[in-house]
């Protein structure tokens, strides 16, 4: 019998882990009934792109629209009721699972460690508790690992013309649903200009070896035009088509909407709020968000607490350490890839000037430091096992915590004090 190809096999396997991680973010997914944090938001404003006729103002006019216009297609076809305005966020909490198997097809060709990737961010809390609120980090998070996977994946590649126009597409679908999905497009284009500034002037690394991130010979025939349509024209393209169902071709229209969006993510916060925390507290989990505490019982809550997995993020500091140093001593392209597009994403949030932060803008940066625990358990000399006794040990982690993450659950009084480790994030 005939091997299976290698594509198709990965196509299988892809499929097999979105059916599964769609089906587990669906359990339970109607619970609470009512408004979750920020869907009090974007559930309105969903609902408003419904009427036959827009109403004004503008709900919820600080963000693009097509993670509310994707809400309110769920709205229309299941209800308004919590199945609709949460149904889509389940596939892209999905298909970012996904997203990071294919990024591990890349980095380490091989499905082991690629399927092993995709199991630590599954069982990091984080990625489980957005992909079952109806917010837009998990939409614009979808995209932009969907697009990073494209571009790892023709980084190393003669012609890397259509993954990257791919990639360009789709990071221009992750800025549409909120801006922060710009950030990852801003590494691509950063990554690029350095290496095309390199060749430029001919550098050359003295003892070059196979591995190394930047190559003289990298894509020759990717020039200026292909840079500036995959990167500036497909993004740009994808991201206003967006706006079209709510303002149709009118370019004063379009132009007000950015300028909007534009002031209210610039805007200094001037009062302050009981969860918001700093960038540099987020890898250390120093302060989470409650998005729902309701006391069921005498002594039953139902809690969904946005912390992320401490046997996840924790051990990935040290593994992150380990990546850093091996993009500078071994130059290694992997480990480069992984460092920037972790430290990217995260690192950007302290440019910006809002003082208004929640340790859920750190999602994308957790979710790919599933990457840089795989790319070390992965080292030479390290047994087999060890990949997998970790994917067990996170396994763990995220079964004592899922009380603490699933409303459906409900835990005592008592187990959820036991989960609270320290003062900060009670």
């Amino acid at each position: 019998m005939p091997a299976v190809p290698k594509m198709s096999r990965s196509a299988v396997i892809a499929v097999a882990i979105f059916l599964m991680a769609h089906l587990a973010l669906l359990i339970g997914l109607t619970t609470p009934e009512k408004f979750v944090f920020d869907e009090v938001h974007y559930v309105p404003a969903a609902r408003q792109m419904l009427a036959p006729v827009m109403s004004q103002p503008m709900l919820n006019p600080m963000h693009p629209p097509l993670a509310k216009e994707l809400i309110a297609a769920s709205i229309a076809a299941f209800g308004d009721n919590a199945l609709g305005w949460r149904y889509p966020a389940t596939l892209f909490g999905a298909l970012a699972i996904v997203a990071i198997y294919l990024c591990g097809l890349a980095l380490f060709a091989a499905q082991g460690p690629a399927i092993a990737a995709a199991l630590i961010a599954a069982f990091n809390q984080m990625l489980y508790v957005q992909a079952r609120i109806a917010m837009l980090d998990i939409f614009a998070l979808g995209f932009g690992l969907l697009a990073t996977a494209a571009f790892m994946h023709g980084f190393r590649r003669e012609r890397p013309h259509a993954l990257f126009a791919v990639a360009g597409c789709l990071f221009g679908c992750a800025a549409a649903c909120k801006w922060s999905g710009l950030f990852p497009l801003g590494i691509c284009i950063v990554i690029v200009a350095v290496i095309r500034l390199m060749q430029g002037w001919h550098t050359l690394f003295a003892d070059a070896r196979p591995d190394d991130w930047y190559r003289p010979d990298l894509w020759p025939d990717f020039r200026t035009p292909h840079v500036a349509l995959c990167f500036a024209v497909l993004p740009a393209m994808t991201y206003l088509a967006a706006f079209v169902p709510l303002d149709g071709l009118s370019l004063p229209d379009l132009i007000e909407a950015q300028r909007r969006i534009f002031a209210d993510n610039t805007t200094t916060a001037i009062a302050g709020h009981t969860y918001m925390s700093s960038w540099p507290s987020w890898p250390l989990l120093a302060r989470p968000v409650w998005f729902l505490f309701d006391k069921t019982a005498e002594d039953i809550v139902s809690a969904i607490v946005f912390l992320g997995n401490p046997l996840v993020l924790w051990p990935a500091l040290a593994a992150l350490a380990i990546v850093l140093r091996d993009v500078v001593v071994a130059r290694r392209w992997d480990a480069f890839l992984i460092a920037a597009f972790y430290f990217g994403p995260w690192l950007a949030w302290a440019l910006l000037p809002r003082t208004l932060g929640f340790i859920y803008y750190y999602l994308p940066a957790a979710t790919v430091a599933s990457l840089a625990l795989v790319y070390v358990l992965c080292r030479n000399g390290l047994p087999r096992w060890l990949l997998w006794a970790y994917v067990g040990l996170a396994a763990i982690g995220f079964a004592i915590m899922l009380p603490i993450s699933a409303a459906f659950l409900g835990t005592s009084m008592q187990g959820f004090n036991r989960l609270m480790l320290f003062q900060s994030w009670i």
